[in-house]
């Protein structure tokens, strides 16, 4: 029951106060009151807060639990569609059922599509082409920073590379005319650290084509098909972006000459190369897919792969010659504080059968000796210290190497 104006308690004495004390203590309770009823507010407020995220909270569980006591949904292949409705295949058990469906789910429907069926095996929605997500992921979206300015040295290796690679896709009508058809692919061989993967990088930068890159190694996998199917996905996925690019770096990892070694390994690794060798020249046509491959190892490849047809251009990319590493040394110092005194021809002679990655790795190197130094300016004999620092660091490798297989 609610209290009356009698019943509150005063805060003054009624007999005793005068009016100007009642109108004060009346003015105080008046204050207390209203910053009680304030923080009353305020707690209301974060009361109702608070219950909102726990009804939100409610309903998506209530949500999940909805759709965790469903029926779950099997996959299933649409086999033929006639006047009767679609004769599908559940997968896993093999087992065949004719359904009806809806003039616009037929409509939508093919063979070979994939299709999502409920417990009485009827079709719920159709599923999209299965394709591994490692092939996708192996989708390049960002171009890489690399530019054919980056390479040095290369000169002749570029203009092969471009005239596989890009000029088929910015210029088709010259293939027409001339009526021969452009060079499938190409291969890129020499020993580490040449330039062949930035090769593939400035492709990639200066291409607007899909561009898709993968490591030989990541097409070797335990189980049997497994490789194979990747490589059925590699191409599905650059099919459905044409036009695209294939990087396929390390290829000898998948396309090493066929032995007579009965290891399930072995025969697995070979199965992949099969799969390989028909999406690159097989009966179907490839389409606007244009290959490029690395390797170290050319002595390893299988002939079948480097037939005409598959790799059309065999591309040697060789150590830099004197002119070459006065390039790369100018190439990876333009960003560098490099002292007058630096004489690039006189570096690139010193740097004899250096590769690019050498040149580099000399760079960075005598760069670290400025910094030890307390310096920002980097010296001609920085240059020389570092070549001297990396071929002892080589020479040690070299001679671990020859005590383990001593």
């Amino acid at each position: 029951m609610t209290d009356t104006v009698d019943d509150v308690d005063l805060p003054y004495e009624e007999e005793t106060a005068s009016q100007q004390e009642k109108i004060e203590a009346l003015e105080e309770r008046l204050e207390v009151l209203e910053a009680q009823n304030e923080e009353m507010r305020d707690k209301l407020l974060d009361a109702n807060a608070e219950n909102n995220k726990y009804q939100q909270k409610l309903e998506r569980l209530t949500h999940e639990n909805k759709k965790l006591k469903q029926s779950p949904l099997f996959v299933a292949t649409v086999q033929e569609i006639n006047e009767d409705g679609v004769v599908i295949k559940q997968h896993g058990n093999n087992q065949e059922a004719l359904t009806e469906v809806t003039d616009e789910m037929r409509d939508d429907l093919e063979p070979d599509a994939r299709v999502a069926v409920n417990n009485s095996l009827s079709i719920v929605k159709k599923l999209e082409k299965e394709t591994d997500v490692r092939a996708r992921v192996m989708q390049v979206e960002h171009s890489p920073d690399v530019t054919y300015e980056d390479i040095g040295g290369l000169e002749e290796q570029m203009n092969e590379v471009r005239e596989t690679v890009e000029m088929p896709l910015d210029r088709p009508e010259m293939f027409s005319e001339v009526g021969i058809d452009p060079p499938s692919g190409v291969l890129l061989y020499g020993p580490p650290g040449t330039g062949k993967t930035m090769l593939a990088k400035a492709v990639a930068n200066q291409t607007d084509a899909t561009f898709i890159k993968m490591a030989g190694s990541e097409l070797v996998h335990k189980f049997i098909g497994e490789g194979a199917k990747l490589v059925r996905d590699l191409f599905e996925v650059a099919r459905e972006n044409e036009p695209a690019v294939l990087f396929i770096d390390e290829i000898d990892a998948i396309a090493s000459k066929r032995t007579d070694s009965k290891t399930s390994g072995d025969a697995e690794v070979q199965r992949t190369m099969m799969q390989l060798l028909s999406e690159m020249d097989g009966f179907a046509d490839r389409g606007e897919i244009r290959i490029i491959a690395a390797t170290n190892r050319f002595d390893m490849l299988d002939p079948a792969i480097l037939r005409p047809g598959r790799f059309d251009r065999l591309i040697e990319v060789p150590k830099p010659n004197d002119e070459g590493r006065e390039i790369i040394f100018q190439i990876h110092t333009r960003n560098m504080n490099v002292s007058d005194d630096v004489d690039f021809a006189e570096l690139a002679e010193m740097a004899d059968d250096a590769s690019g990655a050498d040149v580099k790795a000399v760079c960075t190197e005598a760069g670290m000796f400025a910094i030890r130094d307390d310096r920002t300016e980097i010296f001609m004999q920085d240059f020389v210290d570092a070549w001297e620092k990396i071929q002892a660091e080589d020479a040690d490798i070299d001679a671990d190497a020859s005590r383990a297989f001593a």
